[in-house]
C-alpha cells in the first residue's frame, strides 16, 4: 500500500515526545518530532526496508542517538564513535573513512499511537539530505525520487498504515554537492566526510481530525503614523477536508500580544466540499499596534496568531499558529542602481555578517542565541544566511532579539548549476525537470517557515549567480502563493538578472583575503574599472581576518602546526580552507605582517601582531561603510556633490563552521579577539572615525533618535608621549546619516614614523559615545588596483609600523572587581609617560581557562599617559559565570594576572 502525499509544505511546529511508551501524539492538532534514532549502515543491515521497518527488530548492535535530528557524522559523534575534540585536532578530520558513507544508511525509530475512527495521521519531513526512501510498518511511504532535496519538506498521509505500535525506517542516500540539492560549504572549510547526509531536520508525526491545516500565513498592513493608527491583520491557511463528504466547521482566529492582554478573537463558519482544499482567510484590525523594530532602533514586541478549526460537535480538528510582528520592509534601487532597504519607512543601512552552520549541521539554540548577542554587541544589525536556512528556532530567536536575517540559496554547487555559470565544477550544469520540481518544493517549504517572522529582511533566490528564467518563475510563484512580505532579490552579486526580478543592486566583488586598512577608504582609479570598496551594497567581503588567540589555537593545532603558523607563510594549513582553494595559506596576511610590523620573533610575537592586523583591518572595513551612510533624502556631505552611499555590507564571516584560522569575528570556542573588537569599535551607533586616505574625521550616526549637540576631542600623541595636537570641536548630530566634519591633514603635517590619534565623541551631557585610537604612519599602503582579482588587491608598498616595536615599556595598574549584577569591572591606569599600546583583557577561571561566552564594552585599548579607564565584562544571558582573574597584557605592557575582588553589591547578594 502506498501513502498519499497530501502537499509539499508544513511548518515546524512540533514538540519532542519524551515519555517512554506513551503515544507520540494523542490528540487532534498535535505534532511531535521523532525524538531519537537507531542508526546503521546498509553495509551491515542490508536494504530490505520492508523488514527493517517492522516492529520488534533487534537493534542492539546499531548506533543509538538521543537527538531528533543529526547528519551521519553528527549522529556518530553523539553515539561516541567519534570525538569532536579529536576530530578537530590538527588534520585528524582527514582520517575519517569517507568510504563508509558511499552506501545508504538507515535511520530507525519505533513509536506508539492511539488510532481511532475519525483520526488522521501524517508524516512530515522538512528536508532530508539529500534523498531518502521512507517506510512505515513494512510499507513504502515515499521513494528517494519523491523525498529529495535538503530543504524540500513533504507531508505524507499515513492514516492507513499506522497502528498502536509503529516502526519507521528512513534510508538516506549518499550526498553529492554537485548533483544533489544539499547544504554545502564550498571552500569555507574542509567538507565533512558524509557531505552532510542524513536526517538533518526534524521528522514529525501529526494527528488531526477530519480537517487539516497547512502553515499559517500572517499578512499585515501598517497605518501611519506607526503605532497610533490601526493595522490590518489577515490570517491565512489552506484547509484540507480529508473526508468524502462535505463538512461544516467553525474557524476561529486569534491575534494577541505575546506579553499578554489585548487579544482579538473572532469566528467564521465554513462548509468544506468533499476532499477539497479551501484557503481560509480571516481579517481583523489591531488598534494601536506595538511596532517591531531592529534592535538598534527600538523594541521587539511580538504577537501570537492562531487559526483553529472545530467540527459541528465542538471537537478540535486542527490548529495552525505562529508569532509575528508589526513591521514593514521595502526595497528600492537608488540613482546608482544600488539596493537600499527601508524598515518601517526609514532608510536602513545593513551592517552585518555571514553565518555558517556547524560543519556537521548540528543545531544548538543556546549557541545561536549567544552568536546573535555577539552580533548585537558588535553594533551589527543583520546576519546573512547563504543557504544555511537552518531551523525555526533561528528566526524565532532573531525575532526576539531584533536582528534582521537575509536568507537565500547557496552558491557554487547544484543550486547554481546553470549553463552560464562558468565558475562551477559541475559535470552537467543543466537542471532536469525533476530538479526544477525539487527547487520549487524547497522554495515552498522555506517560504512557509519564514513568512511570519519579522526578522526576515529579504530573500536572495540566487547567490553568486541568478537562477534561470524557469527557476526564477517557480521561485516567485511559490513566494507569491505564500504571501511573501519582504523584497525578493535575484542574487547577491552584480550579474545580469531576469527581467522578472530586475537588477539585484548588490555587489560581490571581494576581497576575501587581507587588504590594508586604507583599502576601505580608497577610490580605485578609472583604469581599475572598480567601484569604491565602501560604495553600494556589498554582500560578502572582508580582509580574511579572525586569528584565534593561543588558548584557542592550542585546542586544535599540534605543536608542529603552531610552529608552521608563524615560521612558514607558505605552509598549507588544514584549518584555513578546503584543499585546493585560494585560501590554504596565510601567505598574503603573513607578508603584510612582516612588512608592516616586522618579522615575528616567535609564536607569541606573531599572534600579537596578528591581533593588531585583524583589529585595524576589520575596524577600517566597518568604518568605511558606516562613514559613507548617506541616504538619498539626506543632505550631501560637505566637500561637494552627492556621493554614492554605502547602503549595505555583509562581513565575511561572523563565525566559522569549525575551529578555523580566518573568516571569523569570534572563534569556534566563542572567544572574541582582535577582529571582534575592531568591528565593535567601528560598529557603534554613534562614533567618530578617521579616514587615513582623506585625512578627515567623519561623524557617524546610525540611530533614529540621536540628535543635537556633540563634542569631538582630537588628540595626537607621539610614541614618546609628547602631545602633537589637541582640539575640541562642537558638532551637531543628525539621525541616521553620516558626514565628514573635520579635515586633519595639517594637524599631522610633519609626522615622522608613527603617532597615535585619539578621537572621543561625547554628547551634550558629557557622556562618552565612542572612543577610538588609531596608529598613523608617515606613509600609506599603496594598492595595485589594476591587478585586483576576485579575492584580493595586491599591495606594492606597505605602511611601516615597526617603530612601535621600540615603544618604551608602559606600566599599567589594574584592579578587577566582581559584581553579581554588573559582571566584572576592570579599572586600568597607565602609570607611565608613554602610551600603553593595544592592551587586552581576558577573563579566566580558577584553572586559568577562558571564561566564555562574554562581552566586553571595549578591549584591545590604547591608554594615554596617566589615563584611567574602566572596562566591563558581562556574561552572555543564560551562561555560567565563574571568573576568578583577569589577564592583562599589551604590545608594550608586560602580562599580569589580576585576581578578582568583590564589590559591595556582590557581597550583599551573597549574604
Amino acid at each position: 500500500m502506498r501513502t498519499r502525499r497530501l502537499y509539499t509544505v508544513f511548518p515546524f511546529a512540533s514538540r519532542l515526545a519524551t515519555a517512554t511508551g506513551a503515544a507520540l501524539v494523542s490528540s487532534p492538532g498535535e505534532t511531535a518530532a521523532i525524538p531519537s534514532w537507531d542508526l546503521q549502515s546498509t553495509a551491515s543491515v542490508g536494504t530490505d526496508l520492508g523488514t527493517l521497518s517492522r516492529t520488534g527488530l533487534d537493534t542492539a548492535s546499531w548506533h543509538h542517538v538521543s537527538s531528533s535530528k543529526c547528519t551521519l557524522m553528527g549522529c556518530l559523534i553523539q553515539a561516541g564513535v567519534y570525538n569532536e575534540t579529536e576530530l578537530f585536532y590538527s588534520d585528524n578530520l582527514l582520517k575519517v573513512d569517507d568510504k563508509q558513507f558511499s552506501v545508504p544508511w538507515i535511520y530507525r525509530h519505533e513509536f506508539s499511537l492511539q488510532p481511532a475512527a475519525g483520526q488522521h495521521f501524517f508524516l512530515q519531513t522538512h528536508g532530508i539530505s539529500s534523498r531518502a526512501d521512507i517506510f512505515l510498518n513494512g510499507q513504502q511511504v515515499a521513494s528517494s525520487s519523491e523525498q529529495a532535496g535538503a530543504y524540500a519538506g513533504q507531508t505524507y498521509e499515513i492514516t492507513k498504515l499506522v497502528g498502536s505500535e509503529n516502526a519507521l525506517a528512513i534510508q538516506v542516500h549518499p550526498t553529492d554537492y554537485y548533483r544533489d540539492f544539499a547544504v554545502g560549504f564550498v571552500d569555507w572549510n574542509p567538507w565533512p566526510a558524509d557531505n552532510g547526509t542524513g536526517v538533518w531536520r526534524d521528522v514529525e508525526v501529526k494527528q488531526t481530525g477530519p480537517v487539516m491545516l497547512e502553515p499559517l500565513r500572517v499578512v499585515t498592513q501598517l497605518g501611519t503614523p506607526l503605532g497610533i493608527s490601526p493595522a490590518n491583520v489577515t490570517l491565512k491557511a489552506r484547509a484540507h477536508n480529508l473526508e468524502n463528504s462535505s463538512i461544516t466547521v467553525t474557524v476561529t482566529g486569534l491575534v494577541a500580544p505575546v506579553s499578554g492582554g489585548g487579544a482579538v478573537i473572532w469566528t467564521k463558519a465554513l462548509t468544506l466540499p468533499p476532499l477539497s482544499v479551501t484557503d481560509i482567510v480571516l481579517d481583523t484590525v489591531v488598534h494601536k499596534p506595538a511596532i517591531w523594530w531592529p534592535r538598534q532602533w527600538g523594541e521587539q514586541p511580538l504577537y501570537n496568531a492562531k487559526i483553529t478549526v472545530t467540527t459541528a460537535d465542538g471537537g478540535l480538528s486542527d490548529a495552525a499558529c505562529s508569532e509575528f510582528g508589526f513591521r514593514s520592509v521595502t526595497r528600492t534601487l537608488n540613482s546608482f542602481n544600488d539596493t537600499a532597504y527601508y524598515v518601517n519607512g526609514h532608510p536602513f543601512q545593513v551592517i552585518g555578517g555571514g553565518y555558517s552552520s556547524d560543519i556537521f549541521l548540528r543545531w544548538d539554540t543556546a549557541r545561536w542565541e549567544t552568536q546573535l548577542r555577539y552580533v548585537l554587541d558588535l553594533g551589527f544589525n543583520t546576519v546573512r544566511l547563504e543557504g544555511k536556512n537552518e531551523h525555526p528556532e533561528l528566526y524565532s530567536t532573531a525575532d526576539r532579539l531584533g536582528v534582521m536575517i537575509m536568507p537565500g540559496w547557496e552558491c557554487c554547487d547544484k543550486w547554481e548549476a546553470w549553463s552560464y555559470n562558468d565558475n562551477l565544477a559541475v559535470p552537467s550544469p543543466i537542471w532536469s525537470a525533476a530538479d526544477y520540481a525539487i527547487a520549487n518544493q524547497s522554495m515552498l517549504h522555506e517560504a512557509a517557515m519564514l513568512q511570519p517572522h519579522p526578522s526576515v529582511l529579504t530573500y536572495l533566490i540566487g547567490s553568486d549567480f541568478w537562477p534561470d528564467e524557469r527557476a526564477t518563475a517557480l521561485y516567485l510563484a511559490a513566494l507569491r502563493s505564500l504571501d511573501w512580505p519582504t523584497p525578493v532579490v535575484c542574487s547577491a552579486a552584480n550579474h545580469t538578472c531576469s527581467a522578472q526580478t530586475g537588477p539585484s543592486g548588490m555587489r560581490m566583488d571581494g576581497p576575501y583575503d587581507w587588504v590594508p586598512p586604507s583599502y576601505w577608504q580608497s577610490t580605485p582609479p578609472a583604469s581599475a574599472a572598480l567601484a569604491a570598496p565602501f560604495a553600494g551594497f556589498n554582500t560578502e567581503l572582508s580582509p580574511g581576518c579572525g586569528t584565534p588567540p593561543l588558548a584557542s589555537l592550542s585546542k586544535f593545532l599540534s605543536p608542529a602546526d603552531l610552529d608552521a603558523l608563524w615560521r612558514d607563510p607558505s605552509a598549507r594549513l588544514f584549518h584555513m580552507s578546503r584543499a585546493g582553494s585560494s585560501f590554504e595559506t596565510r601567505g598574503i596576511f603573513d607578508a603584510a605582517l612582516a612588512a608592516r610590523w616586522g618579522a615575528p620573533a616567535g609564536l607569541a610575537d606573531y599572534l600579537l601582531k596578528a591581533q593588531l592586523m585583524d583589529y585595524e583591518a576589520v575596524r577600517a572595513q566597518v568604518e568605511g561603510f558606516t562613514a559613507r551612510w548617506a541616504p538619498e533624502e539626506a543632505h550631501a556631505p560637505p566637500g561637494g556633490g552627492r556621493g554614492r552611499s554605502a547602503t549595505g555590507m555583509v562581513y565575511w564571516m561572523c563565525n566559522a563552521a569549525w575551529p578555523g584560522l580566518h573568516w571569523q569575528l569570534w572563534d569556534w570556542y566563542m572567544r572574541p579577539a582582535g577582529a571582534y573588537f575592531g568591528a565593535k569599535v567601528g560598529g557603534r551607533l554613534e562614533s567618530v572615525v578617521w579616514d587615513a586616505v582623506g585625512k578627515a574625521v567623519w561623524l557617524v550616526n546610525r540611530s533614529l533618535h540621536g540628535r543635537g549637540h556633540r563634542q569631538i576631542a582630537v588628540d595626537v600623541l607621539r610614541a614618546d608621549g609628547r602631545v602633537v595636537y589637541r582640539r575640541v570641536i562642537p558638532v551637531q548630530a543628525m539621525p541616521n546619516r553620516s558626514r565628514k566634519v573635520l579635515a586633519l591633514d595639517w594637524a599631522l603635517w610633519g609626522v615622522r614614523d608613527v603617532v597615535f590619534l585619539r578621537l572621543v565623541l561625547t554628547d551634550g551631557k558629557g557622556t562618552v559615545l565612542s572612543r577610538n585610537v588609531y596608529w598613523v604612519a608617515d606613509t600609506l599602503n599603496e594598492l595595485d588596483w589594476d591587478n585586483t582579482n576576485w579575492y584580493v588587491t595586491p599591495v606594492t608598498r606597505y605602511a611601516d609600523y615597526t617603530a612601535l616595536n621600540r615603544l618604551a615599556p608602559a606600566r599599567v595598574w589594574a584592579v578587577a572587581v566582581r559584581d553579581r549584577e554588573d559582571g566584572v569591572a576592570v579599572i586600568l591606569e597607565n602609570k607611565s609617560r608613554v602610551p600603553a599600546f593595544f592592551v587586552s583583557l581576558n577573563l579566566v577561571d580558577r584553572r586559568g581557562q577562558d571564561v566564555l561566552p562574554l562581552t566586553w564594552d571595549d578591549n584591545y585599548v590604547t591608554l594615554w599617559p596617566r589615563e584611567r579607564m574602566t572596562l566591563r565584562a558581562k556574561a552572555v544571558a543564560g551562561t555560567k559565570w565563574e571568573p576568578a582573574a583577569v589577564e592583562v597584557e599589551g604590545k608594550n605592557v608586560g602580562k599580569q594576572t589580576v585576581p578578582l575582588s568583590y564589590g559591595p553589591s556582590f557581597a550583599q547578594k551573597s549574604n
